[in-house]
């Protein structure tokens, strides 16, 4: 893969070089409120949900669209993300008048995103702008706390917005790991568009500020002196302010890429390394990777009966033990009709969670033939039992329930399974 990209980074390149950035005929960040959401909320009575997902790449948004076309009629397309790729800026570039307004101002050797005079730097300022223009019509809050908690919304609002910063925080802290709790966030934006539904929302859009690139073939010459000239450094992955182009960086003037306000010119790496070495997440630069990102636009219909509501699910571990001596326990998991019948025409769609005392997620299903790598969701067939190996927590230790969860409401599914670790950890 590494290989692969490294060709296609310089195709990609020298494209931007000569065509710049964003692209001719292709819908920007910036334009997305104005051309998708607004008209939206044009019409009375409609409301409207938006989801800023942070750090979402264009290949994670298509994995998501599969999961929720399942209820929904969802369409998606790739945008280009306004640059530099960072989160302040991607996210400042999703505000109605971004289009038109969006400047960055130079102040204390930093770059700051401006709406015309609003400086933008905080999620209170980038909130202050939809509560100003939106009033009463517009609520906003954090994507876990809506899934979590039983909260009613006024009945004036028409635009809410929900927030996530879950997969920049898992990868910027611990990179990893960061893959395998993915799933972790697309199981709340599964759980939102359904209380949305509950809610007489009509549409949802999904949105992001940026992707990232994860070079997991990190080596020590992964890093890009920077060219010579004053620089403002964006979050190692791209330089705005004024220099020299050299072998190693492409220097372009700021109109090129969109770029209004204090600064001349942007610098950035031509290959897929940062100006800081050792970074294996990354993000804020120009390749397709961080700049290529997607916008899924969700229309949120009546979803039919499930079959689930008509089976049983059981579960059972090495026939009625009740501890396990390993971190990765295999799961029996059978389907059958509550009548004792069933049909091998159906198939169920569940998710496989172990859960501590205190209900923390302490374990889920490792990927395999029926688990989805992303979503971890499972389709299951009644009257042909699975075996599921679970990925327990490497730091828990303790009793713990085996739970099989609806993958849109997250409700709990037939009885579930007590355990105990019995390994030193």
């Amino acid at each position: 893969y590494r290989k692969i990209v490294d060709v296609v980074q310089g195709v990609f390149i020298r494209h931007v070089e000569k065509s710049g950035w964003p692209l001719e005929g292709r819908l920007a960040n910036v334009n997305v409120f104005g051309q998708m959401i607004a008209p939206a909320l044009q019409e009375s009575g409609r409301r409207v949900a938006v989801l800023l997902i942070d750090a979402m790449r264009y290949e994670l948004g298509v994995e998501l669209a599969k999961q929720l076309s399942n209820e929904n009629q969802v369409d998606i397309q790739a945008v280009c993300a306004q640059l530099p790729t960072t989160t302040p800026i991607g996210m400042a570039s999703l505000l109605p008048g971004a289009d038109s307004e969006l400047v960055f101002s130079k102040k204390d050797n930093k770059c700051i995103p401006m709406l015309g005079d609003q400086p933008l730097t905080n999620v209170s300022q980038r909130m202050g702008v939809l509560q100003k223009r939106y009033g009463q019509r517009f609520a906003e809050m954090e994507l876990a706390k809506f899934v979590s908690k039983s909260k009613k919304l006024d009945g004036t609002v028409d635009l809410l917005v929900l927030r996530s910063n879950e997969m920049d925080n898992d990868f910027e802290t611990n990179p990893e790991a960061a893959p395998s709790l993915i799933s972790r966030t697309f199981r709340k934006v599964l759980v939102a568009i359904h209380k949305l539904q509950a809610f007489g929302f009509q549409d949802a859009f999904i949105v992001t500020d940026h992707g990232f690139y994860l070079n997991t073939a990190l080596e020590p010459g992964d890093v890009c002196s920077k060219p010579p000239g004053n620089w403002v450094n964006m979050h190692n992955r791209m330089l705005l302010g004024d220099g020299t182009e050299d072998a190693s960086n492409l220097v372009l003037s700021t109109g090129q890429v969109n770029i209004k306000g204090d600064f001349s010119q942007v610098a950035v790496p031509r290959a897929l390394v940062a100006y800081r070495a050792s970074q294996t997440y990354f993000h804020g630069g120009l390749s397709l990777q961080e700049s290529v990102v997607p916008v899924l636009a969700v229309r949120i219909r009546q979803p039919e009966t499930k079959t689930m509501e008509q089976l049983d699910i059981t579960l059972s571990y090495k026939q009625g033990a009740a501890k396990i001596t390993t971190r990765l326990p295999v799961i029996e998991i059978s389907v059958i009709g509550q009548s004792g019948l069933f049909s091998s025409e159906n198939s169920v769609e569940v998710m496989l969670e172990a859960h501590d005392e205190k209900g923390q997620i302490v374990g889920e299903a490792k990927p395999d033939g029926v688990v989805d790598p992303i979503t971890r969701i499972l389709t299951l067939k009644p009257g042909e039992p699975v075996k599921v190996t679970l990925k327990m927590d490497l730091r828990f230790e303790g009793k713990f329930f085996i739970k099989i969860l609806d993958p849109n409401t997250q409700a709990a599914r037939g009885k579930q399974l007590e355990l105990e670790t019995d390994y030193m950890v």
